[in-house]
Parts: C-alpha cells; structure tokens; sequence
C-alpha cells in the first residue's frame, strides 16, 4: 500500500451520535459499505468504496458533546516531533499523540486561526485506499478566518511549498484570496487554503473543508437534502469539476465535486 509523504492528506473520519444514521445517509450519497465496528476501539468503523477503505465513522466517546464533523488527517513520519512542531509555531494540540494499537498514532490539533485537523503516523494503517475518484476522498481546503496565522504555520510543520493564486481580471474572482500547499513542487498540490469573507457567517470559525468525489454533483446534492441534509454552496462549475458545499442531516459539513465535468480555464498561480 502507498506510504503518504510528510504532510500529505492521508485519512478522513467522523463522530456521530447516529452511526447508523451516517451509515445510510453515506451509502446513497457517495456509495460506501461499511465493515464491522471495532468494539476494542470505540466502534470505530471504517468505510469502503468498491472494497477499498475511504473513511471512517464513530460514535462520540462517553461525554462529547461535539458537534459532528470531519476531520482531515495529514500524514506524518514521527507525531511526537509534529506534536512539538505544532506548538512551536503557534498551534494547540486537542489530543496528544496517542497510539491506536498496531494501526497507528495520531493527534488532533488546531491551527492558529482554529481550523481542527489531525496527524496521522501510520502503522498497519497507512490510510486511503482509494482517492481521487467518485465516492472517495478528492481534495480539502483550510477555511480560514486569519490566513496570515494559517499561511505562516502550515509550512513550519510541514515541508510545503506554496502558491498564491492571481485572480486576474475574471469578475468571479475578485477578491478572492486562494493559495495552494504542495509537496515535492508546485505540480504536486495537496491542501488548499480560502481566505473567508463575509459570505461566512461571522458565527462560523475556521475550518477544514473535506470534498469528495462523486459521479453526478446535482444527484449527489438531491440524495443529501432528501435525507434531510442541507446544501450551503452550489451547485457550480469550475475548471477543477462542478462541485457544491452541502452538510449532511446531522449536520457534518463536506463537499462533493464531480471532476470530470470542467468549465473555463485554470487559475494562474504565482
């Protein structure tokens, strides 16, 4: 299986009061099965498309009372060092590095303008079997409400190179503060980061937008609200796919993106 390189994006998973609930909702929306909880591991529950791992549900440990969302986890070689990384430039850690039987080890942390995210150290658990493609993970975005503190953390915890996108002259752009993280050069993008502007709702802090691929992004959004979920953004066409915010019924924000549909010519990045 595919070691991820130091910061890339290498897992994705989510609490739910309603497991069985996210369970159905997962399966009509993005296709996934489900395998057995794993009782040792607080029914943590991994999801599969076509066989390949691609995510993860659980319910809340005893005395959450978090709200449900998704957690993006980058990939690291050693957590402890990253831990110290992370608060060395700013960040706090939710959870210290802690070990998950032969899986792995993993931390949660939070970026100096509140963006949740968490590190993973594989084990026997390297991570996504399957990316990129309809009803798996396909990309993410740091929502961010002080990119000054985000775009000066993220590169001092992981070996990033970054590029900022020029918005040129179309209209749609304006104003648009976007900026791309890479591993390996530029051709390698990993993590996007979106200034938010007062589209947000000031109530909304800064978070990690999760997207994943679908086949049809207007079925994908119609399957989500018929199960009582909400559609936030879109549908929109972009040169990257039509994709469009939505947050499932108990109230997890992601993204679903159609990449094979794509309109209009890429952004320039400097």
């Amino acid at each position: 299986m595919t070691e991820f390189p130091e910061g890339a994006p290498c897992w994705v998973d989510a609490m739910f009061t309603d497991v069985e609930g996210a369970k159905s909702f997962y399966a009509d929306v993005l296709g996934w099965t489900f395998g057995d909880a794993s009782g040792e591991y607080g029914n943590y529950t991994q999801a599969y498309k076509d066989g390949k791992a691609v995510a993860a549900v659980v319910p809340p440990m005893p005395g959450a009372d978090a709200p449900s969302q998704w957690c993006l986890y980058l990939a690291s070689s050693n957590a402890a060092a990253t831990a110290e990384k992370i608060k060395d430039a700013g960040g706090e850690l939710l959870m210290e590095p802690m070990q998950v039987g032969a899986f792995g080890t993993m931390a949660i942390a939070k970026e100096p303008s509140g963006a949740v995210f968490g590190v993973w150290q594989p084990g026997e658990h390297k991570g996504f079997e399957r990316m990129g493609e309809a009803g798996s993970y396909a990309w993410a975005e740091v929502f961010s409400r002080d990119v000054a503190k985000a775009d000066a953390f993220l590169p001092k915890v992981f070996p990033y190179g970054e590029q900022q996108m020029d918005a040129g002259d179309d209209p749609e752009m304006a104003g648009m503060d976007f900026k791309v993280f890479s591993l390996g050069g530029k051709e390698n993008p990993v993590l996007g980061r979106m200034n938010m502007g007062t589209d947000f709702p000031p109530e909304i802090p800064s978070y990690v937008q999760v997207y994943f691929g679908v086949d049809d992004c207007d079925e994908a959004v119609a399957k989500t609200k018929k199960h009582g979920g909400k559609l936030h953004f879109g549908p929109m066409d972009s040169p990257f796919g039509r994709f469009a915010a939505v947050a499932d019924p108990q109230g997890a924000a992601f993204a679903v993106i159609d990449m094979s549909k794509t309109t209009g010519e890429m952004p320039k990045f400097d």
